[in-house]
């Protein structure tokens, strides 16, 4: 038998790492966590927490502006970018100094401050030029911003968001390329800020959403509140301190030429896994066409080997929760391979915090029209229901996808108020494989939002032929609306 110098090495002390760390755990005291830093994880110290809390601004701000439709008046917001700033950076050092205590309270013995590549299958080679062996690898390594090659014009006026959230104060104005989550949640918090935006997407992308009326209920929202190209052909040139971005949109001809000045540009145009510096050539692992190891998504093993995949680095499903999960699967079949088993995945849930909020339930419209399913919808328009109205809320869409033949509820796509709270009960239902009349017959109070869900709930029914058609309009008063 070959002896080697610990049973699990995981590349990487993120959320997916340390995930695989306490799992491997469980089951050996023969670990290294590797990582050369900087530690702190992706979503604490450049995602999910700096983004919220630029966002708590931007909608605080926002609320103020408003308030006078309910007959409050205030003075316009005077917003200090510096203390915004300042704020954010503080409650995200905050954050990233939890993660730090976590990684420091694994034992000394465990963690090896250093890059690491792959010099064979089993064998690791440490930026110190020393090398490990172990019998189970897992690669947790992250992703990164990528910036599309035509904003390459811009210079050193082009941020990622990662750089984004050092900034000390903000800027008079900004071009955001990129209308997925990321690019949704910066460009609306800057406008609200008071920084002059435009968001520039490419085919007609609106974050993740791929139901077609949820996208066009969406989109108006946004082009109502902010200047947006959804489908732009653009380019970037460096001009003195700042950048002058030109565009048309994309696939007519004939379209006008527009130009405009901005103090940056803000690339959001997706993240690309940390994986060309981990020598994965030195190895025998399956890759594909992009050179990423080719693995299964309920075990996360990488081909029939004793490597394992987690987190950003799948280029999967880019989201903490989904990272926390994979690293548990993986740090536990690695410390146990070659008994590996697989684990059946949660249901997808994916929020973009945005306003109107984007939530994204169980199997998306477009994947149930891929496959061919034969399901019903039922939908509720915001703008009529009650609390959305006494609230002072401007509207939004949710559309209910339930099989035709068993009532179940099969997923769901929102653009809306509350959707991060909506989207998790029927996460909820889903899991439980909830039919529509079951989520029915649990209660709903008056006046919520969630009565919403029940009039698209009650759309559904009369859609999947098992309900009564329901009033033309409803503002849900009550259980009988």
């Amino acid at each position: 038998m070959k002896i080697y110098d610990v049973d699990v090495a995981i590349l990487g002390a993120g959320t997916a790492g340390m995930a695989a760390y306490r799992a491997a755990a469980e089951h050996t005291d023969s670990i290294a966590l590797i990582d050369g830093g900087p530690l702190g994880t992706t979503c604490a110290r450049v995602g999910c927490m700096p983004s919220k809390l630029l966002i708590a601004a931007a909608n605080t701000a926002e609320a103020a502006r408003g308030a006078d439709r309910f007959g409050v008046y205030l003075d316009a917001p005077r917003i200090d970018g510096a203390a915004v700033m300042q704020r954010l950076r503080d409650e995200r050092d905050r954050f990233v100094g939890f993660v730090l205590d976590s990684v420091e309270g694994f034992p000394d013995r465990h963690v090896i401050r250093e890059n690491a590549e792959f010099a064979g299958d089993h064998t690791l080679r440490l930026s110190s030029g020393r090398t490990l062996t172990a019998r189970a690898i897992v690669i947790a390594t992250g992703a990164r911003p990528n910036i599309a090659g035509p904003l390459k014009g811009g210079g050193d006026r082009v941020h990622t968001n990662d750089d984004l959230f050092y900034w000390r104060d903000l800027p008079e104005s900004a071009a955001v390329f990129g209308a997925g989550i990321v690019g949704l949640e910066l460009g609306q918090a800057l406008h609200r800020l008071g920084v002059r935006i435009r968001l520039l997407g490419h085919g007609n992308e609106v974050g993740p959403i791929s139901d077609p009326e949820v996208r066009a209920y969406a989109a108006k929202m946004f082009e109502d509140e902010f200047p947006v190209s959804w489908d732009a052909a653009s380019d970037v040139e460096r001009d003195g301190d700042g950048v002058i971005v030109r565009w048309s949109e994309a696939g007519d001809k004939d379209a006008p030429r527009h130009e405009e000045r901005f103090e940056c540009i803000i690339a959001a145009t997706g993240r690309q896994p940390n994986l060309e510096t981990l020598g994965l050539e030195n190895t025998s692992l399956p890759l594909d066409d992009k050179g990423t190891p080719v693995f299964d998504a309920l075990s996360m093993r990488i081909g029939d080997t004793h490597v394992f995949m987690a987190g950003d680095a799948s280029a999967d499903l880019p989201l903490l929760h989904e990272a926390s999960d994979e690293g548990t699967v993986a740090g536990k079949n690695a410390a146990l391979w070659p008994n590996v088993t697989r684990k059946a995945r949660r249901t997808p849930l994916s929020i973009v915090f945005c306003d109107p909020q984007i939530a994204l339930i169980g199997q998306s419209f477009g994947e149930l029209t891929e496959a061919g399913a034969d399901f019903a919808i039922g939908s509720v328009d915001f703008a009529d229901q009650g609390r959305a109205r006494v609230m002072g809320l401007p509207g939004g869409l949710l559309r209910l996808y339930a099989e035709r033949d068993s009532g179940c509820l099969l997923g769901a796509e929102m653009a809306g108020p509350a959707a991060e709270h909506i989207g998790h009960l029927l996460a909820w239902s889903i899991s439980a494989g909830a039919t529509v009349d079951q989520i029915l017959a649990r209660p709903f109070y008056h006046p919520t939002l969630e009565e919403g869900l029940r009039t698209a709930l009650r759309n559904t029914a009369h859609a999947l032929g098992m309900g009564p058609e329901p009033p033309l309009r409803s503002i849900d008063c009550g259980p009988g609306a």
